[in-house]
């Protein structure tokens, strides 16, 4: 066994700047979204909940909704409408995550597949693959994957910082 002496990517690049002194933390955003469903909304239905910056690091994402018979949805990410509103990736969150019972703050921030810890604390572009920050916006979406039957409420609340 070896003494090893290890530092994160920021601390390293502050030492490579010659940074003296911590800067207080930036504060913290939260972002809130909240639309209806209608009963007899079909699956590839998209709800745009949030817009958020690429820069955003995403600590939280609280999926609440009323109980919506039968549905689900996928959590994820898309341009805005202003650059195509094309998926940039469809469950990039949540996978076909319920809506048929309700959800109360519910985080679905890693729901799509285990806690990739290396992906913790990453701004979105980072988490998306981008190799650098495209400095735009994305739209935080849920894409229904089952239909719904009953109408109800939907929010979602994201929680981070912007670098």
């Amino acid at each position: 066994m070896a003494v090893v002496n290890t530092t994160t990517t920021a601390i390293a690049s502050a030492d490579a700047t010659g940074t003296k002194f911590a800067r207080a933390g930036e504060p913290e955003v939260v972002k809130v979204g909240t639309v209806e469903v209608a009963s007899g909304d079909s699956i590839g239905s998209t709800l745009r909940l949030i817009r958020v910056p690429s820069n955003m690091r995403i600590t939280s994402l609280e999926l609440s909704s009323d109980a919506i018979t039968s549905a689900a949805a996928d959590i994820g990410v898309y341009d805005i409408s202003a650059n195509g509103s094309a998926v940039v990736d469809v469950d990039q969150f949540g996978s076909a995550v319920s809506l048929a019972t309700a959800q109360d703050k519910t985080n679905v921030l890693h729901e799509a597949v285990p806690a990739d810890i290396s992906k913790m604390g990453q701004p979105l572009w980072q988490r998306l693959g981008l190799s650098a920050d495209p400095g735009k916006s994305y739209d935080l979406v849920a894409t229904l994957t089952a239909a719904a039957t009953a109408a109800g409420t939907v929010t979602l609340v994201a929680k981070g910082y912007t670098a």
